[in-house]
């Protein structure tokens, strides 16, 4: 999630209103008691005795809501004066008679009551307000140190794999050459998957677009510009963060050697690379149409150091890899079956 602290914001969070133009709620203030007066001279006899403020409550309590503590206080006050000068046995004045004086304190008991309430309720949303800013503020910085340190664990991945490829250049054997080159391939691999792998909400990967990109970063790693590409989506679940990396790595393993062994130098060819529904739960299938598997080959006595890390890595997510020789024409398929709980979810593409 990016955090917005300038979003919407609930309109009961932004009351009192007109905070920086106080003589607004001033002024409503005064015109509401203006209007609970009026309201309350045109009822005239219509009420019965014992109701002088019965109009003068919503002006309070709408002064009070809507500008605060202040515009609600004054809104009181002019509205006790006037009932209490119009409305108030004897009226046209301001006499004190003990039934005015029991008047007038309940007036002022509501008011007091009414005022408190509104002023409690809106300090509590003020500091929901500052509580939920704070929140967000957390929360784009917990993502933005989230990717920083993915970031940095991927470069830092990046300049092991630079290390090892300058330490190949000291070595004259060719096989140890070739197993530093390979190392440092894989560290390199390891690092472009960390950048791209986890959410710091907790998303789950798209299987299907992270097979994808991670199909498309090996092909352009092996400089081979002479493959076409096809990727084909039958199924798209959700990819469980902990099953990412020997997923990817399994994949990199079985595109590598399709390409590395599949066509010579310079030969043309057309990889598939596919995720679709299985059995087990879903199945990633590298397909090529280069030259084939050896005679006899078998992927359990294979020597190759490559397949025995994507036997390994298979085991760990508790998978099935094969290969075997494509069925029609020539070419080979390298099949990843792996189990996983979520079918078909709406998932991070």
């Amino acid at each position: 999630m990016s955090g917005d602290n300038t979003g919407h914001v609930p309109f009961l969070s932004r009351l009192p209103l007109e905070q920086d133009r106080p003589w607004i709620g001033y002024g409503v203030a005064l015109a509401l008691a203006v209007l609970a007066w009026w309201v309350r001279w045109e009822i005239g006899e219509g009420l019965p005795p014992g109701f002088p403020y019965l109009t003068f409550f919503p002006a309070v309590i709408v002064s009070a809501f809507f500008f605060g503590l202040r515009p609600g206080i004054v809104c009181a006050v002019l509205s006790g004066l006037a009932a209490w000068y119009f409305f108030i046995p004897p009226v046209d004045s301001f006499a004190l008679s003990f039934n005015s004086a029991l008047a007038l304190a309940f007036y002022v008991f509501i008011v007091t009551v009414d005022i408190a309430l509104v002023h409690w309720m809106q300090n509590a949303n003020c500091d929901l307000l500052i509580e939920r800013r704070r929140t967000l503020d957390l929360v784009d910085t917990r993502e933005m140190l989230f990717r920083e340190l993915q970031h940095r664990v991927g470069n830092n991945l990046q300049m092991v794999s630079s290390l090892i490829a300058l330490q190949k250049r000291q070595l004259t054997d060719d096989a140890a050459k070739a197993a530093l080159d390979e190392a440092s391939r894989r560290l390199g691999l390891v690092g472009r998957i960390h950048r791209q792998l986890y959410d710091p909400a907790g998303a789950q990967l798209s299987l299907a677009a992270y097979i994808d990109q991670i199909s498309r970063d090996v092909i352009a790693a092996s400089g081979r510009d002479n493959l076409s590409y096809e990727f084909v989506k039958e199924s798209d679940p959700a990819l469980p963060a902990d099953k990412a990396i020997p997923t990817a790595l399994v994949v990199a393993e079985a595109l590598n050697n399709a390409i590395e062994h599949g066509f010579g130098a310079g030969e043309k060819g057309h990889v598939i690379v596919t995720v679709a529904p299985s059995d087990a739960g879903v199945s990633v299938t590298i397909a090529d149409d280069g030259k084939g598997l050896p005679d006899g080959f078998d992927l359990e006595t294979s020597d190759s150091l490559g397949l025995r890390i994507a036997r390994t890595l298979t085991q760990s997510l508790g998978g099935r890899f094969t290969m075997a020789a494509a069925p029609v024409g020539r070419g080979a398929i390298a099949r990843l079956e792996i189990a996983l709980a979520q079918p078909d979810p709406p998932v991070l593409g």
